[in-house]
């Protein structure tokens, strides 16, 4: 069956839900009349439906009884109450993905039933212009199927990598809380910037521009990011010196540490 006759329902309607939503409509991969999303808060449902066309519901239950493929997209302290509120209504029919941080494919099967056909995706926000990054693990009682849906529609917002469950947590500390620490060190260059005299919207212009472009040139070329360091950083010339201020301050050392952080965060989530 076409991704865009599968019938979706999200649990949970808020940022990320409403963002893998408005992606698959942006391309193809689902119709309006095949997706639907239930959330308890009404601002939160009014926002999806007007995003995407759907049908909204604050009943789970009846997201789930109208649906093929069911996303668990709530925060992952309110994943237990949900699994235990929804368990009668999905059946060995249903495909249940969730997208909570922490939420591990034991958790599912124990709240949901063990033969239950469940799939763990960590994605991230950018899926909203088609450049996410996700990451993805099946239970055993998924079917083959199932991992080809799962890996289209996200492969579909961006790139997506199949990878054993225990690795999880550290895609939700390094890429699935990535995008914030990419906007603080945009931030942050455009302040240096308007610090040395740019008009704050050129400062910003550029500072994002230098970070898609490095990016885009890293991906493309598949060159180690430690080499375009190099050929940027000319003897004796400003890069280098720049480079030596970043190292005095520790910037390399705050971002693995954040990502550590996120990870251990993730496993906290989860337990």
């Amino acid at each position: 069956m076409p991704p865009s006759h599968v019938r979706i329902g999200f649990l949970g309607a808020g940022k990320m839900a409403t963002a893998l939503a408005k992606a698959w409509l942006a391309t193809g991969h689902a119709s309006p009349e095949h997706l639907a999303a239930s959330d308890p808060l009404e601002q939160a449902r009014a926002a999806f439906a007007a995003g995407t066309g759907a049908f909204v519901a604050a009943d789970n239950s009846e997201v789930v009884a109208r649906s093929d493929l069911v996303v668990l997209a709530v925060k992952p302290q309110t994943m237990p109450a949900l699994l235990a509120e929804i368990r009668d209504a999905v059946t060995l029919r249903h495909l249940v993905v969730s997208v909570a941080a922490g939420i591990t494919l034991q958790q599912l099967a124990d709240g949901l039933g063990r033969d239950r056909r469940l799939v763990r995706v960590m994605p991230n926000t950018p899926c909203l212009v088609g450049a996410s990054a996700s990451a993805f693990a099946a239970a055993p009682t998924a079917e083959a199927a199932d991992v080809a849906l799962v890996d289209q529609l996200f492969a579909s917002v961006g790139t997506v990598v199949a990878l054993p469950e225990k690795l999880l947590d550290a895609v939700t500390g390094l890429s699935g809380s990535g995008p914030a620490y990419v906007a603080v060190v945009i931030e942050a260059l455009s302040d240096g910037g308007v610090r040395v005299g740019l008009p704050r919207d050129v400062a910003n212009l550029l500072a994002i521009q230098t970070v898609l472009g490095t990016a885009k040139m890293l991906r493309e070329t598949g060159m180690h990011p430690g080499l375009l360091k190099d050929m940027v950083a000319s003897p004796g010339g400003t890069t280098i010196a720049g480079l030596h201020a970043l190292e005095r301050r520790g910037l390399r050392a705050a971002l693995m540490d954040a990502v550590e952080a996120a990870t251990q965060r993730a496993i906290e989530l989860g337990r």
